[in-house]
């Protein structure tokens, strides 16, 4: 994962009343499993574990974590052991019938299965002290995989043929992305985050890691919060799928691509703008979504 890896970038026929331009960056295809900017936020954290003669990851997520898939994926690839701390007690006996956690298993990942109540210590130092005497010595990746090295990762998803964009947008889960995004920014650019979130508490852990203030975070697509998704949400994506042969996860790019064409309908970028829009992958998580709608008798989000 050393190599530097320059994604593709395709033009969005968006057929609304503006002379704007829209592109989509590729993210998704810059590998099978650890998609998107999962590969941007692992690539510096497996060489510095590997730097410190570690042989195994520890690391936090949900149900259905796009981080716990890619985690486990590349220790097998990278050749570390992996245990994912899962959030939820009742999950231990599901996991068969979940589509990321029968894949992180199949992966080779140990499973440590925490209550919602426990989960919320991850980043205590004494919940981490109990976990590496259960454990051993590992090195932590945090929950979506965010910290200085993964942003630095991911300011390498810019480079110099992204220069003449007047807009970047990305969605925002933990900060990271948008950060290296931010850093890897140039003067002219503005780089707007699209909330996968409710609440505006991104934007402080956003100043953590930016150098640079020419960004905004919009709050406004969220569809109710983490994982929440409406039955218009779905429905555009599908239509998204059909017109330009292009997948949206629902949890993240889809919310990201459903804000920016309303923002574009709105007349809210400048005239003759280019926008470039992130697409960080993600797409495991349809099947898990889609779990979920099923047994709600919801329409499925098309793979």
């Amino acid at each position: 994962m050393d190599e530097q890896i320059i994604s593709r970038i395709e033009e969005i026929h968006h057929g609304l009343d503006t002379d704007a331009r829209l592109f989509i960056k590729r993210e998704d295809e810059i590998h099978p499993f650890i998609s998107g900017n999962k590969y941007r936020k692992l690539k510096y954290n497996l060489i510095q574990a590997k730097r410190e003669n570690h042989d195994t990851l520890l690391t936090f997520g949900g149900a259905f974590s796009n981080h716990i898939s890619a985690v486990a994926f590349a220790g097998k690839e990278q050749g570390f052991k992996t245990i994912g701390v899962i959030r939820g007690e009742e999950l231990q006996t599901k996991i068969e019938s979940n589509p990321t956690l029968r894949f992180a298993q199949d992966c080779g990942m140990q499973f440590h299965f925490v209550s919602r109540e426990d989960y919320r210590k991850k980043e205590e130092q004494g919940f981490i002290k109990t976990l590496k005497l259960k454990f051993g010595n590992f090195y932590l990746i945090p929950e979506g995989g965010t910290n200085h090295l993964a942003v630095k990762g991911c300011s390498e998803l810019l480079n110099a043929g992204d220069a003449d964009f007047d807009y970047i947008c990305c969605s925002v889960g933990t900060a990271g992305t948008i950060s290296g995004i931010i850093n890897a920014s140039l003067d002219h650019q503005t780089v707007i985050g699209f909330s996968a979130l409710k609440g505006d508490f991104l934007r402080e852990d956003i100043r953590k890691f930016a150098s640079k203030n020419k960004w905004h975070l919009n709050t406004d697509f969220h569809f109710g919060g983490y994982a929440r998704v409406s039955d218009g949400l779905v429905d555009f994506i599908n239509q998204f799928k059909l017109k330009m042969n292009i997948s949206l996860d629902p949890i993240y790019t889809g919310k990201l691509v459903y804000g920016v064409m309303e923002l574009l309908e709105q007349g809210y970028f400048k005239p003759k703008s280019k926008i470039l829009m992130i697409h960080t992958g993600g797409l495991q998580g349809i099947k898990g979504m889609n779990v979920v709608l099923n047994k709600k008798g919801k329409t499925l989000i098309t793979v």
